[in-house]
């Protein structure tokens, strides 16, 4: 039995390895897709991601060889598939995750940074020692972007280049909209305290809304959580009640069937209902 499941995991190999190879143009399309989302994920974290292909297929070589032994120590090939894909994008997940809570750090912080920088602008300063007293001055992490642009502005940089940059390392409409008055300011000159103090309020305005939208939903967010967690317990449960059947879902191909869509119905339907309770305004 064990030469059978031998043989048709070599075979598999073999087959994986054809497709690859007529498919490559599609793999390394992948491959791009992947190694340039997390690259920019990685850069929004402030990370500098090294030899990122190769740890992308290295990760991907390791997946591999966890789906053949899951494979052939369960005999479950829908289960095998279902650890490897979870496994694959468990750590993709988590790193979106992460630059997107520092993303909603950033933003929070943004506009308690404009309302600083007004005041420092009424009070004599020029724009350059503006931005350093916010590298000063303000809370991580967008004060590791301030330390950032001036940094690189001292450096020798040109402040509208710093600028430019640092909009397309952040994706931020709300510090978009903060560059171009900086950008406006240096070329055609104006009150740059008042433009900045009128965008700060109205970045208050939408946050104002954002948190009464998140304090709205808090508790929709946790029953989300809730029915995403209840299905496991449940199997928990009957696993001790009734242990012989409950093995069966892990042990036969119509059990892993059926556990497997299980899973990824429970995954759909808490990411569905996340979605719908982060809307936009």
């Amino acid at each position: 039995m064990r030469n059978e499941h031998l043989i048709l995991c070599l075979i598999t190999g073999a087959c994986v390895t054809v497709a690859a190879f007529f498919g490559r143009h599609a793999v390394t399309s992948a491959f791009d897709f992947v190694e340039q989302d997390l690259d920019g994920r990685l850069r929004a974290l402030r990370a500098k991601p090294k030899r990122l292909r190769a740890w992308i297929h290295l990760w991907s070589g390791i997946l591999v060889t966890i789906v053949a032994v899951i494979w052939l120590a369960t005999d479950g090939l829908m289960l095998a598939l279902l650890t490897g894909v979870l496994l694959a994008a468990g750590p993709w997940y988590l790193i979106r995750r992460m630059a997107t809570e520092r993303k909603q750090k950033i933003e929070d912080q943004l506009a308690d940074a404009m309302v600083m920088f007004s005041s420092s602008i009424r009070a004599g300063l020029s724009l350059a020692q503006a931005l350093d007293l916010l590298a000063m001055e303000c809370p991580k992490p967008i004060q590791q972007e301030f330390s950032q642009i001036i940094g690189e502005y001292k450096m020798g940089k040109p402040m509208e280049r710093a600028l430019r940059e640092a909009n397309e390392r952040l994706h931020s409409e709300n510090f978009a909209l903060f560059s171009a008055a900086l950008l406006a300011s240096r070329e055609s000159g104006g009150r740059l305290n008042d433009t900045v103090e009128r965008i700060s309020k109205s970045v208050l305005e939408m946050q104002r809304l954002e948190r009464k939208l998140r304090t709205e939903t808090a508790q929709a967010r946790k029953s989300a959580i809730y029915m995403a967690i209840i299905p496991l317990l449940i199997l928990v449960v009957y696993f001790f009640v009734d242990p012989r059947n409950s093995r069966l879902l892990f042990v036969t191909p119509l059990g892993q069937l059926v556990l497997s869509m299980a899973v990824i119905f429970n995954l759909v339907a808490y990411f569905w209902a996340v979605r719908i309770l982060n809307a936009d305004i």
